[in-house]
Formats: structure tokens, C-alpha cells, sequence
């Protein structure tokens, strides 16, 4: 290939890097020209195709005081994950002490070496803004422009991730992502928030495997501590996925921040400490250059800064800018020691650079520091009201100074603050009317003339309302931001913005207007709670309490249903079964009214499950059929997304784990189940999927069928776990620790089941433990430890004499019976007297299955005890109930103890 010209690469560089030159100036050839010569210069040097700001230490490497040590740590780490074994490390220190200028340094230093680098820059007003960091850089790497078209996007973002040849499946996922339009580019996505997220991570994670294809990679996030939790989150997959590919990851932060990366060999933590006399010294000799600061003057300095570098380079500089009329090199000399008034601190120092730089230069600090860390001159100038040669002077002068850091050309430039110290302190010189006001004249701006921003971003809308007391405004737009979040899975954050607006609308006058949106966030705020706190947490159910409060006072019933529902589940999973099934009836009533298919099929499965709990399993199984009567395929599959889980699939679930195979039902229950998971797959809803595997794994349990169980657990906990299902990986774990010992696997069965039960109970579930408890106590005595057993069965007998659920009654006095036998003195007279027990429980239930458990239990004791007449006649009729299910191992031994009885 032909060199390209120096001169036209030179501007094409710059045109990309810095924005520096104008090409709508040049001819259309020179433009083809520049665009041809720009992409063979990013073929052969891509290290320098993400840039942000890059000069904001562009002299990173001449000025890197005391900082050798550190920097040759991290070209050594870089040496060592060129070769394919990947590194991370963990920078921190305190603000000011040089984090970004030596990761600049790094940048510096690798100029000459082929490779790709991606940034990512958290921001303190970005920490409830999901993925921001990786949104923006996505938006920097890819050269959207504000007067793009969507189509325009979509054809930048799809020539950004071809080098990866990625499945279309990961450009519309990222092109929803920036918020694109995806009808006629990409294929149509049909995921749950949840899942979509995970895909989204997965995409991400695939371009940035196919980058490392092509060149090693210098990840850098700047700012750790200011990241959002999805980024944290998407984060902790890049740091799994480091260790085997060609990659650096360096991760600044400040020292109160406790990062989750540590531990691992290929992750380092590097803290950076202040300088000595010596380094403060030869740091301010370094920036006064050729001015001549007298001996005294420099060591007041070095005392006052107390080693810190961007304290240390400030108040240099606002002593040297002191003398700024004098053109004499020694102009320091000659102005009285005390008359400097050096600043005692780094914020003093700060204060009075802004005061030197002038009135009106000042003034546009302020209005930047109120945008935000960084901001454009288009944002800007809408909120400057000057004209456009006084801010461009003003900005000028701030640069000059060194206070900001200026990207591209106006009106397309971009500014940075050069530390967010610096930011700080610009917005702490505001008083309090002069900032609402800003914050108003932003807000209007962005409304105004930037409406594809507050789409994009409303929080920051909604923060600047906020600030200029616009509260019902705010409110608004903290609601709209978490329902972006809650698109995005970003359920954490979607709280945050939730909790922040349902505040602010509590200083508000009760209208119905408002009574009206904080019902609609209320219910919203349930459903995050749900996700990140779990259903039984005390916050989830006094949110969903609060919205039924609302419900009620203004008689609205669109939101009725998810308040009902919302507060029914948070009752059944605490097994406060009483008050569950009162609400759900009352859920029942009010779909009865309106005639509701939808609504019916939330409250005949909501109705039939607080049923079964309560151990009615015949009304409840009348109440699960008309709920699957009422569902239809088609209309009702987004039940799903609002109700965590479909209803078809909760009420066949359920229907065969606790219903039919308890009532006997065995053959019937097996389809059932299978129906279930095979729906649950064809919704493509992984919590759909999680909840039937869960309810297979309580129906294998009952049926004994040790094969069938541990492969449902197995597909259920590789489920879970990737995709972060916490409450229900719980649940498998407790099968898959059962199946484990069952076959053997003593140690780790045993481990396993006990986490489960503790993860169980840390997510404050009473529902079920019983029934946990008793699988605990089985396994226990499978492997001879007896003991251990009686403590297990002795608590559950202490849930079932606590709880309102009595589904699992029988269950649990059977098993007590089983460990009474186990024990060294062999109590047969309180072991028959607790299968009587569970006989009677059962028959009063109609669970068929469990009488017969007991029934066999008590013919085997009185067998040994010489009373085989006696034995068959209880034994016998039970067991001739039965018209299914004589594959299984309960009938079969049923059969075998019948045939020696005879």
C-alpha cells in the first residue's frame, strides 16, 4: 500500500482525534481523500481511534513526578497480557494524587505499540444512570454526531461492530441499547428485562473478544467509584473474562471505594501515596519552567501541599499567575513573600484561581460546573445568553489557564473540567438563588433544544428540575428514568430513581393528579423491590401496601391488580398464609367484577395457591384449572413480564408438584410438569423457565425419582446461575445437594443443601422451609448421621407450629417418625404415634400419595412388631386407591411390603 500523504493524514488525523480543523472547508475530493488516508491510518495504528479529551495530560510522561515505580508496574503488566494472559489493575488514591494522569502516562508510553484502546469515565452525576460509561464510549467509538439521523446511527453502529462479525442478534440488542430504532435493520427481540440484559453483556463482551483479534486491548475505567451498579455489573463479567485474552484492564478509584476484583492472581491493586519534599520540589520546578521561583516560596509550597499533586501544580500555578503582568523571569523575586497569601488548602487554592481569571470567564465555570464534568459549547451557549465571540474568549481563557480541557472546535466542541475538584469548587462559588437559577435556564435548554437527550438521559433532566425547584417536573422525569432503567434490567437503579421521585412528590399538594403518578411509581417501586430486595423483604411489602393505600383513596383500578398481587406474594413467601389468601380473594373479586380474562387468571392462581398452602389441595385444584380455562396463549403472554412469572406455567407448576403427585395423581402430575417447562420454553422467559425446573424438582422429590431430580436441578441451577436468579438457585441447590448424596456424593451433597437452606432464608422465606427442612433430614439419615437429622426434623415441626402453612404436616410428622426409628433408643411407641399423625393429616387433605407414605411407614413397624394381619388392613385399601403411577418407587415398595404381608 501507497504511503499516504503526510499532510492530508495529518489533518484527517486531527479532524478525527481533536476536531481541530474544519472539513466542510475542503473540496469533496479532499474529503475522500482525508476519509481514505484516516482509515488506513486506523488500520495501522488503531490504539488511537478512542480518544476523550486525550490532552488533558498530554505531557502525562515529562511531568510524572515520583510516579516511575508505578508506571513501569503497569508496562510490565501490559508486556505480560500482550501474550494472552490477560490483567487488571486496581489503581486508587486519593483525589488530586495523580490516578488519571499516570494512566495517561501509560497511554503515552504504548503511542508506538499497535492496539485498541477503550475508556470508560464515571461520572458522580451518572451514578444512577445505567451503563452510562459503556453507552458513551459505544456513542464516542462509533462518531455519532448530534445531527445524525437514527438511520445514520444505526449505519455507524453497524460499520463499528463488523470487524467482530457479530450474530444480528448483538446489533439490535446494542442498537436498543442507544436507544435505535431496530424495525426493518435487525431482528425483532422478545426477551424479559432480565434477560435482554444478559444478552446485552454477552454482546458486549463478544465485540470485545473480536477486537482482541485483531490487537491487544488497554481498557481503561476512570472513576470506579462513581459507576453505576449495571456497570459494576457488566464489569465483573469483563474481569472474569480478562484472565484469557489479550487485555489490561485498569481500574481507577478513590480509597473509600472497596472494589469486588481483588483476590484473583492476574488482578493487582496499586495504591498511589503523596510525594516527598523532594518530588514536590522537582514538581514545581517542573511547571514553573523558566520562571524563577524563589527558594522560599517553593518550599512553602511543598509544605502547604502536603504532597499532593494537582494541589501542588495549583497553587504553582497561582503563584506564578500572581506576577502575570511582569515580563521579567524573576518577577517572584520582587513581590513580598507575605503578599502571595499562599492558600492553606486545595479547595482555597482552586477558589482563587477562579478569582484571578475574571468576572466573566468565571461565570461560564459556574454554568459548565453546573451542567456537569463535562459539557458542549452548543449546551452552553443556550444557557450562556452572550454572544458567541465573548464565550469563545471566556472558554478560551479558561483552557489557557488549564482549568478546562477543550476537545474539537466550537460549536462542535466539547469541555472538560480538568479534575472534578476543579468542577467542585467552579459550582461551590454559586449562592443558592444564582444556582437555582442556572439549573433552571439548563433544564429549560434541554427541553428545549436538546430533546434527544432528556430520551436518552432524563435523570439529568430531572436532577437540574431538581436543583432549580422545579419538584413536580423532577418528579416526572425520575419516574421516566426509571422506566428506562427497568428496560434495561437496571433494577437498582430504577429504585433509586423511584425512591427520589415518589420523595419529592411528597412535598406536594395531594391532587389527584399526582396521587395518581405516585401510585403508578409505587407499584413500580414494588417491582424493583422484588428484583433486588426479594419478595418477603419488609420495603417490598410496605411499598405494595402504600400502593393498595392509593388504590383505594382515589379508586382507581388499573393498578389495583399488581398492588393486590404484589401484596398477596409478599405474604405467601413469609408463609403468612391467612393474610395471603385474604388478599388474593379480594384479587379474585375484583377480576370477577370486571370480567377481566387476564385478571381472572391472576386471581383463580392466586386464589389455588394460597389454597394449597394452606393444605385445601381440592379446592385448590379446582381454582388452577379454571385459571388455566381462563388463559389464552395469545393474549395473555405478556403476563409474564408484569407478573415475574407466566400464570399458565405457575398454575401447571404448581398443580404438579404440590397438588396432583400429593393427591396421587402421579402419571398425570409427570405431564403436567412437562407441559409446564415445555410453555415456559416457548415464552422464551428464563424466570418462566427457572419456576417450572423449581416445581419439577419438588415433584421428582415426591415421586423419590433420584434421576429425573437431579437432572432437573442440574438444568435449574445452571439456569440460575446464569442468569442471576439468586431465590430460586436457592431452591435448586437444595435438590441438587439431595440428588448428590443420594447418589453418593456425600460431602458436597450435604454442603450444598445446607447453603441452599441458608440462601433460602436469607432472602427472609418462610414459604416451603418445612418441606426444605424435611429433604435436610432425609439425606441426613441416608448417610447415617441421625443426629443431624433430628435437628432438622425438630425444626421443621417448630416452622409448622409457627406457620399458617399446612401443606407439608404430613410430610414432616412422617419423617419425624422415620428419625425417632433412627435413634439409638428406637422409640417405636412416639414413631407410630407421629405416622398416625401423618396419616391423619393426610386423609384430611386427601393427599393420597402421603398417606400412603405413612400408611407403609406404620404397616413396616407393626410388621416387625408381629402384627402382619393388622398391618395389611391398613396398607392394603391405600394402596388399592391408587389407578396411576405404579412405576414409581412409593408404589412399587408399597406393593413389595403387601406381597410379604400376604
Amino acid at each position: 500500500m501507497a504511503e499516504p500523504n503526510a499532510v492530508i493524514l495529518a489533518e484527517g488525523t486531527r479532524r478525527l482525534l481533536g476536531n481541530l480543523f474544519e472539513l466542510e472547508d475542503l473540496g469533496p475530493q479532499e474529503v475522500k481523500g482525508i476519509q481514505g488516508s484516516i482509515r488506513a491510518w486506523v488500520a495501522l495504528r488503531p490504539s488511537s481511534v478512542e480518544g476523550r479529551f486525550e490532552a488533558l495530560h498530554a505531557d502525562a510522561l515529562t511531568e510524572l513526578i515520583g510516579r516511575q515505580e508505578e508506571l513501569e508496574l503497569l508496562l510490565r503488566r501490559w508486556s505480560k497480557a500482550k501474550t494472552g494472559q490477560g490483567q487488571v489493575v486496581l489503581l486508587s488514591g486519593e483525589p488530586g494524587i495523580g490516578k488519571s494522569r499516570l494512566t495517561a502516562a501509560v497511554i503515552e508510553r504504548l503511542a508506538v505499540e499497535p492496539h485498541t484502546r477503550l475508556r470508560y469515565f464515571c461520572s458522580a452525576h451518572h451514578q444512577d444512570s445505567a451503563l452510562q460509561p459503556i453507552i458513551a464510549q459505544l456513542e464516542r467509538a462509533a462518531g455519532f454526531e448530534r445531527e445524525d439521523t437514527p438511520e445514520a446511527k444505526l449505519e455507524k453502529l453497524a460499520a463499528l461492530l463488523a470487524p467482530a462479525a457479530p450474530p444480528p442478534e448483538d446489533g439490535a440488542l446494542l442498537a436498543e441499547l442507544l436507544l435505535l430504532p431496530t424495525e426493518g435493520r435487525f431482528p425483532p427481540l422478545s426477551l424479559a428485562p432480565q434477560e435482554k440484559k444478559e444478552k446485552t453483556f454477552d454482546a458486549l463482551l463478544r465485540q470485545l473478544e473480536g477486537l482482541v483479534r485483531q490487537h491487544p486491548v488497554l481498557m481503561i475505567l476512570e472513576d470506579a467509584h462513581w459507576s453505576d451498579p449495571s456497570s459494576r455489573e457488566l464489569f465483573d463479567h469483563v474481569v472474569d473474562r480478562v484472565r484469557g485474552l489479550a487485555i489490561l484492564l485498569v481500574i481507577t478509584f478513590r480509597l473509600e471505594y472497596a472494589p469486588p476484583w481483588v483476590g484473583q492472581v492476574y488482578v493487582a491493586t496499586l495504591t498511589l501515596n503523596r510525594l516527598d519534599r523532594a518530588e514536590g520540589v522537582a514538581l514545581v520546578r517542573r511547571i514553573a519552567g523558566s520562571k524563577d521561583l524563589p527558594d522560599e516560596i517553593v518550599a512553602e509550597i511543598v509544605e502547604r501541599t502536603d504532597g499532593v499533586p494537582l494541589f501542588v501544580e495549583e497553587l504553582t500555578k497561582l503563584a506564578l499567575e500572581s506576577g502575570a503582568n511582569d515580563d521579567s523571569a524573576s518577577f517572584v523575586a520582587r513581590v513580598p513573600h507575605p503578599a502571595l497569601a499562599i492558600p492553606a488548602t486545595l479547595h482555597a487554592s482552586l477558589m482563587a484561581r477562579l478569582d484571578r481569571i475574571g468576572t466573566w470567564a468565571k461565570e461560564i465555570a459556574q454554568i459548565g460546573a453546573t451542567i456537569g464534568r463535562d459539557f458542549s459549547y452548543e449546551l452552553l451557549a443556550a444557557v450562556a445568553n452572550c454572544s458567541d465571540a465573548d464565550l469563545r474568549a471566556a472558554l478560551d481563557q479558561l483552557a489557557d489557564a488549564g482549568l478546562v480541557v477543550r476537545r474539537g472546535t466550537p460549536p462542535q466542541a466539547t469541555y472538560l473540567f480538568k479534575h472534578a475538584l476543579v468542577q467542585d469548587t467552579a459550582y461551590a462559588t454559586l449562592l443558592r438563588k444564582p444556582r437555582q437559577d442556572l439549573h433552571a435556564r439548563v433544564a429549560r435548554a434541554l427541553v428545549e433544544q436538546f430533546p434527544e437527550r432528556v430520551e436518552a438521559w432524563p435523570e439529568l433532566l430531572a436532577r437540574h428540575c431538581a436543583e432549580a425547584g422545579a419538584i413536580d417536573e423532577a418528579a416526572v422525569y425520575w419516574g421516566k428514568a426509571a422506566q428506562l432503567a427497568i428496560r434495561r434490567s437496571a433494577m437498582v437503579e430504577a429504585r433509586t430513581q423511584l425512591t427520589r421521585a415518589l420523595s419529592l412528590l411528597g412535598i406536594l399538594p395531594e391532587t389527584p393528579e399526582w396521587s395518581r403518578l405516585k401510585l403508578d411509581l409505587q407499584v413500580a417501586l414494588g417491582g424493583t423491590l422484588i428484583a433486588t430486595r426479594g419478595w418477603a423483604a419488609p420495603e417490598t411489602g410496605s411499598a405494595f401496601a402504600r400502593a393498595l393505600e392509593l388504590c383505594e383513596r382515589l379508586g382507581d383500578t388499573s393498578q389495583l391488580l399488581p398492588a393486590l398481587y404484589g401484596q398477596y406474594v409478599f405474604h405467601l413467601v413469609r408463609a403468612e398464609l391467612g393474610a395471603s389468601h385474604e388478599v388474593a380473594q379480594r384479587a379474585l373479586g375484583a377480576a370477577r367484577r370486571t370480567h377481566d380474562a387476564a385478571a381472572l387468571v391472576i386471581g383463580h392462581r392466586s386464589v389455588g395457591i394460597s389454597l394449597i398452602h394452606l393444605g385445601k389441595l381440592d379446592a385448590a385444584r379446582e381454582h388452577l384449572e379454571q385459571a388455566i380455562g381462563h388463559y389464552d396463549p395469545v393474549t395473555h403472554r405478556d403476563l409474564a413480564f408484569r407478573y415475574a412469572y407466566d400464570p399458565l406455567v405457575a398454575c401447571k407448576g404448581y398443580l404438579a408438584s404440590l397438588t396432583l403427585t400429593q393427591m396421587g395423581y402421579l402419571d398425570q402430575a409427570l405431564r403436567r410438569i412437562d407441559e409446564a417447562i415445555a410453555y415456559a420454553e416457548t415464552l422464551s422467559h428464563r424466570p418462566s423457565t427457572a419456576f417450572a425446573l423449581l416445581h419439577a424438582c419438588y415433584c421428582h422429590f415426591f415421586r423419590r425419582d433420584e434421576r429425573l431430580l437431579r437432572q432437573r436441578a442440574e438444568a435449574l441451577t445452571a439456569e440460575c446461575a446464569k442468569q442471576g436468579f439468586a431465590f430460586w438457585l436457592a431452591g435448586g441447590g437444595i435438590y441438587a445437594g439431595w440428588s448428590k448424596v443420594e447418589g453418593g456424593d456425600v460431602e458436597a451433597g450435604l454442603e450444598q443443601l445446607r447453603d441452599g437452606i441458608a440462601r433460602w432464608r436469607a432472602a427472609e422465606a418462610a414459604l416451603l422451609m418445612p418441606m426444605h427442612l424435611v429433604v435436610l433430614a432425609e439425606a441426613c439419615l441416608r448417610v447415617g448421621q441421625a443426629n443431624a437429622a433430628l435437628a432438622a426434623v425438630t425444626e421443621a415441626l417448630a416452622c409448622i407450629d409457627r406457620s399458617e402453612e399446612r401443606v407439608f404436616d404430613a410430610q414432616v410428622h412422617w419423617c419425624y417418625g422415620n428419625v425417632l426409628l433412627a435413634q439409638a433408643d428406637r422409640n417405636a411407641a412416639e414413631a407410630e404415634g407421629s405416622y398416625r399423625h401423618a396419616l391423619e393429616i393426610a386423609r384430611g387433605q386427601n393427599a393420597r400419595l402421603l398417606e400412603l407414605r405413612a400408611a407403609s411407614s406404620l404397616a413396616r413397624l407393626w410388621r416387625d412388631q408381629g402384627k402382619h394381619s393388622k398391618a395389611r388392613e391398613l396398607l392394603a385399601p391405600v394402596y388399592g386407591w391408587f389407578t396411576e403411577g405404579f412405576d414409581t418407587l412409593e408404589l412399587k415398595e408399597a406393593k413389595t411390603l403387601l406381597d410379604e404381608l400376604a
